[in-house]
């Protein structure tokens, strides 16, 4: 039998989306049955999951999130993980807060850059991700080193998650500039770029930058399916 999987996701719906629909399409695609795990989601209200990190209020996200992660594990899921990159700044928190184990988003993106060999990344994400040691700190323990864009840079790219992405907008002009950003890390020494926000790997790919990205919802997604079918 499979793990059943939850997802504490909303945050926002738009990549909670992604990981249901990649984990459900990627085992019919590999198995070419429809037995795939059993998923539940809880999705949370997003509104105070903006409020409380920019009133740097993250003892109530702690709160709120290992409060919904309990309703996960009451519902009869095996295991758990946070559909969101800046939520890992409390996983600790979440993950002591129930008995079953969760996946972090972090430590399944260092292993994807350790397969390829690179030793240094670019990461972009919401300001939280890019600035907070959190990220940075958790990637340097498996010796990898992280580099950020300038602070005009950082603000674009928050500012296009949060009022763009986040709603499902997608502009050309926010994807030329996104970009152009991925190169300035390049030019720095990046090997590859973090797409350290789940939603942005609905605005740019490889294919637009033509540098290795990591696009951090489908590799935290395929961790997923591979634990819930134990083949991880």
């Amino acid at each position: 039998m499979h793990k059943t999987i939850g997802i504490l996701g909303g945050m926002s719906p738009e990549s909670t989306a992604v990981y249901y629909e990649y984990i459900t399409r990627t085992y019919v695609q590999r198995f070419g049955r429809y037995d795939y795990p059993e998923i539940i989601i809880y999705s949370v209200s997003f509104q105070p999951y903006i409020d409380w990190p920019e009133q740097g209020r993250w003892d109530l996200v702690a709160q709120g999130l290992a409060a919904a992660a309990r309703k996960l594990e009451a519902a009869g899921a095996d295991f758990a993980l946070i559909a969101t990159n800046t939520m890992h700044k409390v996983f600790d928190e979440v993950q002591a807060a129930v008995s079953i184990p969760m996946l972090n988003l972090i430590d399944v993106v260092a292993e994807a850059i350790q397969a390829r060999g690179m030793r240094t990344v670019g990461l972009l994400g919401t300001a939280f991700t890019m600035e907070d040691p959190f990220y940075r700190d958790r990637l340097a323990q498996k010796g990898i080193a992280v580099l950020t864009p300038d602070k005009a840079d950082r603000e674009y790219v928050h500012a296009v998650i949060y009022h763009e992405l986040t709603a499902g907008t997608l502009r050309d002009e926010s994807r030329a500039r996104y970009v152009e950003i991925i190169h300035k890390l390049a030019d720095r020494g990046a090997e590859g770029v973090i797409l350290g926000c789940t939603e942005i790997p609905l605005l740019v790919s490889e294919a637009d930058a033509e540098i290795p990205l990591f696009d951090t919802t489908t590799i935290h997604a395929a961790a997923a399916l591979d634990y819930a079918i134990g083949q991880s």
